[in-house]
């Protein structure tokens, strides 16, 4: 027959092995799953709205709120994608400076840019993620209303020193107006990117649509995003 202190000594072990299983199960349990991602507690961005009176941002600020608390106006219903920094993946491809972009369309744009750099395309510059309101109609102070496709990280602009903004351009033609970035000089400069060359037609190879190919009185030569816009 066991001693008091030897079966005391083994209900104390039992105790120890019992609660190590559970901790093992809970850990189990609360775990994601390989690749699974753990959605944020929190959503901050900072954002800007543009004001078309002055031709200018305005009303610079940093939002910060529940992620459960996000408002329709702060995701993308295409993608899902949201303005919030917890959902962009940082990228970072040598030589380029890193960029941010919408965790989902992270992988396929790291790697079809990844493969164009290593084919030796002319690629020197990419913007992604910034959040401010530039679309949507103006209200009665003259401020944009909707977010840009940029602020939810679904949007890029590529060697844009090369390849500008015009307005007043259904066709292109020196009657266009450049309103942002470099002149468009296709046959010119490598870096000016043309619907038939190899950036274009491997960025429209894994869903993106290039702002050259925009229909109404904008060419936006540097822009790739899920809609054009």
């Amino acid at each position: 027959m066991a001693s008091p202190v030897r079966e005391r000594a083994r209900a104390a072990g039992r105790a120890v092995i019992a609660a190590l299983a559970g901790l093992t199960l809970l850990v189990a349990t609360a775990a994601p799953a390989a690749g699974e991602r753990i959605t944020p507690r929190t959503c901050t961005y900072e954002t800007y709205t543009w004001n078309v009176h002055a031709r200018r941002a305005v009303d610079r600020r940093w939002v910060t709120h529940a992620y459960a608390e996000l408002r329709a106006a702060e995701v993308d219903p295409a993608t899902g994608c949201s303005v919030c920094r917890e959902d962009q993946t940082r990228v970072e491809l040598a030589p380029l400076a890193p960029f941010h972009i919408c965790h989902k369309l992270a992988p396929r744009v790291r790697e079809v840019l990844g493969r164009l750099l290593d084919d030796g395309l002319p690629i020197y510059e990419v913007g992604g993620y910034r959040v401010g309101k530039t679309r949507g109609d103006a209200d009665g102070n003259g401020n944009r209303t909707l977010f840009s496709n940029h602020s939810f990280g679904i949007a890029m602009d590529l060697n844009p020193g090369d390849n500008g903004l015009y307005d007043r351009c259904l066709r292109f033609g020196p009657h266009c107006r450049l309103i942002r970035g470099g002149p468009w000089r296709p046959g010119e400069s490598p870096a000016s990117l043309t619907a038939d060359g190899a950036i274009v037609r491997a960025l429209k190879g894994v869903g993106l649509h290039w702002g050259g190919e925009i229909a109404g009185k904008q060419k936006d030569f540097m822009h790739f995003s899920v809609s054009g816009y």
